[in-house]
């Protein structure tokens, strides 16, 4: 399968600077669950920002 980075960039809410995987879904979820996190597309805007990905930010954002 060919990568829609182009596409997927239309949708990314990742607006951490330089971020290689930007557009990337597979390396940035890969990325994120090695690191036992979540990937910014998870989270609310103001959430993003503070670029806390972790699962424990998710459930209190989410509850």
């Amino acid at each position: 399968m060919e990568c829609q980075k182009e596409k997927n960039l239309e949708n990314c809410t990742c607006s951490y600077p330089g971020c290689s995987r930007k557009g990337v879904c597979c390396e940035c979820i890969k990325h994120h669950r090695e690191a036992g996190e979540l990937p910014a597309c998870f989270f609310g805007k103001e959430a993003e920002k503070s670029y806390d990905r972790s699962i424990g930010r998710f459930v209190a954002e989410n509850s």
